[in-house]
């Protein structure tokens, strides 16, 4: 499956065996079209590669979409 994904400025706090961990939930689509979300709590890129342009495009996060405002985290797979 492919995904592309876009960060929001949404950030919840889920439970992951039993400790609060912050997820940020960036929004996108497959290469299907179908509308998706990712509860993202880690990411990172090769550290043989040069990050900056990585770094600086993590820092921008867009407002999350009316799909979003209240996510009922039962719901999650």
């Amino acid at each position: 499956m492919e995904v592309v994904l876009k960060s929001t400025e949404k950030v919840i706090q889920i439970v992951i065996n039993g400790a609060e961990v912050p997820a940020r939930i960036w929004e996108g689509h497959t290469a299907g079209g179908v509308k998706c979300h990712a509860f993202i709590t880690r990411i990172a890129c090769c550290a043989n590669y040069d990050t900056t342009e990585f770094e600086q495009e993590l820092q921008q996060h867009d407002p999350p979409s009316p799909d979003i405002q209240h996510y009922d985290l039962r719901y999650i797979l």
